[in-house]
């Protein structure tokens, strides 16, 4: 059975303030719901990641700010902290472990700027939200044999599931037009890119 993680809990303190941080990263919003005072559930989606965060109200009893070593990947780690930057991240310099491919804990054991070759795993930079919950993002060009690429659907369910969803978001779409859509395959399949690529369809 196919155990897919989809979701992380960081405790923050100000819900409003957090919402707004990692939406000026580009995340998406994917929910925003509260039942009352004590109880409000804020969804989001970094880009391209079939993983999301959750924050709100009455959530968690962590301490706001006590997650350490939530983990991005990117394909151009200079890229990466150019756009964290502009979104108003305080990012790190890009470093590489004086250890190996892999992180120590805190800044301990950071040699600055990217791995040995630019080696695929071994680049790395930091940041953290304004409670505190960090992150690093990880550089990986190239997957070490029989790791997941990110393959858009991974089985018939799957796709069959996205299928669906497009179906019955064209339905929506022709309602609101009035009339049949004869290109409906281009439809679905940016509908079907837009999801995968976690930006709204």
């Amino acid at each position: 059975m196919d155990m897919k993680l989809e979701v992380v809990v960081i405790p923050v303190a100000a819900v409003d303030r957090a919402k707004d941080f990692y939406q000026a990263l580009g995340w998406r919003e994917d929910a925003d719901f509260a039942t009352g005072p004590d109880f409000r559930v804020v969804q989001l989606t970094p880009p391209g990641s079939p993983c999301s965060v959750i924050f709100g109200t009455g959530l968690t009893s962590a301490t706001p700010g006590s997650v350490e070593g939530l983990q991005l990947v990117v394909d151009d780690i200079e890229a990466a902290r150019t756009e964290l930057a502009g979104g108003g991240a305080d990012v790190s310099e890009v470093f590489h472990d004086a250890g190996g491919i892999f992180h120590h804990a805190g800044t301990s054991e950071r040699v600055p700027g990217p791995g040995a070759d630019r080696q695929s795993y071994g680049s790395w930079l930091s940041f953290a939200d304004p409670d505190g919950n960090t992150w690093f993002v990880q550089e990986v060009t190239e997957r070490l044999p029989g790791r997941v690429t990110g393959a858009a659907y991974d089985s018939a369910a799957g796709l069959a599931a996205a299928l669906r969803r497009a179906e019955a978001a064209h339905g929506k779409y022709e309602e609101e037009t009035g009339q049949a859509d004869p290109d409906w395959p281009d439809w679905y399949a940016q509908y079907m890119v837009d999801e995968r690529n976690a930006q709204n369809p």
